[in-house]
């Protein structure tokens, strides 16, 4: 079979996959013997920081984001390490000044990052132009997000119009973020043409989740249909609601006759590490998920459906997450089909516990809203895809007018301010530490002290063998029993 063009893959398991899996506790100290692995497989990039790893690291690991990238920059040295935002908000829910973004740009580059994914949770292009700008500006690669969802409004002519929306912000690559896993085979035979159509030579990424259990074929049929760069995880790590597992993709595409220029070798090393760690650690390895069509309906990740019957159950409403859920999927019709993603599928699914127990308390859907649901009707999060009922606006938003700005110009400079308040810092880094975190949380890091990257190597046969050695009065003497 005539091999095909080339195809690349981005490695997603010291981000995404413990974020879906291992509820986002992988330590630094668990990646030291792995990373090294991962570097040599020959990825074209390795996912490291962002989205909620970031926000873990410092609340509940007591590990300093900042110190972990200049870490495993030093661990990993010929493949780029991405850092992964969500655009204004950064690693957070909230919007940040635009001085904040700026500077963590800076920052990102200063501590070792060399390619940027940051995409926006309603896909509203504003909320990209001070972080892709900047990012460019101090030199990172830079691939725009393209969230994807669906729904009556998110067509391909919607996804087309956004597209084009990146390249004009100068981006150098684009990606589709499927954080539900909601794309199928026959959605990609007609959204990837109609992308790459409108990006010219600029590579297309695929990032989507197994909670359908259909990504493993849908990027092989991506990549038929015009993707160029599949993200996936190491199969210790894949499958579940996380990514297609690497060795099986890396087999299937070459199968197909195209071109992998990954070493398999490290990565099956790396996958008996993890296998290692999992078992040590008490942690899940992934299994593929059965396929379920209700899940195209509330569309909620994965492990936001466990969290919530966990939730549910402590709330007094055991045996209702069905239910729940259903209410999910109308809210979500209601509110102009928000993308259910970090902090829409959030503000989706309280907003739905919220008019089922009202409703047993015989009030109407929507007698109480959080502000938060209350702002995003508003538009201050930003573009509000498909329509809201004026009655259902008036009643959210109690006859309070739009928000048409760009939302991250509504916040005022911070820097200065916190510099004042709070300083002075030792490092534009601990400055940034202070914008995104209270006193308490910033205090608790950094009493913690520097990051430990110390953990137990896996027992392998030279590993046992050189532990031998180590025991022994002498290497002549060892040399001499074993007859050597």
């Amino acid at each position: 079979m005539p091999k095909l063009k080339p195809i690349k893959l981005i490695d997603v398991t010291l981000r995404d996959a413990h974020q879906c899996l291992w509820a986002t506790r992988m330590t630094t100290a668990m990646m030291r013997d792995i990373a090294p692995r991962l570097d040599r497989a020959g990825f074209e990039a390795i996912d490291l920081v962002g989205g909620a790893v970031f926000d873990v690291a410092v609340r509940y690991l007591r590990e300093d984001p900042w110190e972990r990238m200049r870490i495993l920059s030093s661990w990993v040295k010929d493949t780029p390490l991405i850092i992964h935002t969500r655009g204004q908000s950064l690693f957070t829910f909230e919007f940040f000044a635009d001085d904040v973004v700026e500077l963590a740009a800076e920052r990102f580059v200063a501590n070792g990052m060399r390619y940027h994914t940051p995409y926006d949770a309603l896909n509203d292009m504003r909320n990209l132009e001070i972080p892709i700008r900047a990012a460019k500006r101090c030199g990172l690669y830079v691939v725009g997000g393209l969230v994807y969802t669906f729904s009556p409004v998110h067509t391909d002519a919607y996804y087309v119009k956004k597209a084009k929306e990146l390249i004009a912000l100068g981006v150098d690559s684009v990606f589709l973020k499927d954080a539900s896993g909601l794309l199928t085979p026959e959605r990609v035979a007609t959204l990837v043409p109609a992308v790459k159509a409108v990006i010219g030579e600029r590579p297309l990424q695929i990032h989507t989740h197994c909670n359908s259990g259909l990504a493993p074929y849908v990027v092989l049929q991506a990549v038929s249909h015009g993707v160029d760069i599949v993200h996936t995880a190491t199969s210790t790590l894949a499958n579940g609601v996380s990514h297609s597992p690497t060795e099986r993709v890396t087999d299937n595409l070459c199968r197909r006759g195209f071109e992998v220029s990954l070493d398999l070798a490290p990565v099956h090393e790396v996958a008996e590490r993890l296998a290692y760690i999992a078992e040590k650690e008490g942690k899940p390895v992934g299994t593929p998920r059965e396929y379920d069509e209700f899940h195209f309906q509330h569309q909620c990740p994965g492990g936001m459906v466990s969290n919530l019957a966990y939730q549910l159950e402590t709330m007094g409403l055991k045996g209702r997450l069905e239910e729940i859920l259903e209410e999910a999927w109308h809210v979500r019709e209601d509110l102009g089909y928000p993308i259910v993603v970090s902090p829409f599928a959030q503000y989706i699914v309280t907003q739905s516990v919220l008019n089922v127990v009202g409703r047993d308390q015989g009030h109407e859907r929507y007698h109480t809203v959080p502000d938060e649901v209350r702002r995003y009707v508003r538009g201050g999060y930003g573009e509000i895809a498909g329509r809201i009922d004026p009655n259902l606006y008036d009643k959210i938003t109690r006859g309070e007018e739009p928000i048409t700005e760009r939302p991250g110009a509504l916040v005022p400079p911070a820097l200065d301010r916190i510099r004042k308040t709070r300083g002075p810092f030792k490092s534009d880094d601990d400055l940034l530490l202070a914008a995104f975190y209270d006193e308490p949380q910033y205090a608790a890091l950094k009493d913690a002290g520097p990051i430990n990257t110390d953990y137990p190597l896996m027992e392998t046969p030279l590993l046992t063998l050189m532990k031998e050695i180590s025991k022994r009065p002498s290497i002549r003497a060892f040399h001499l029993q074993h007859g050597l």
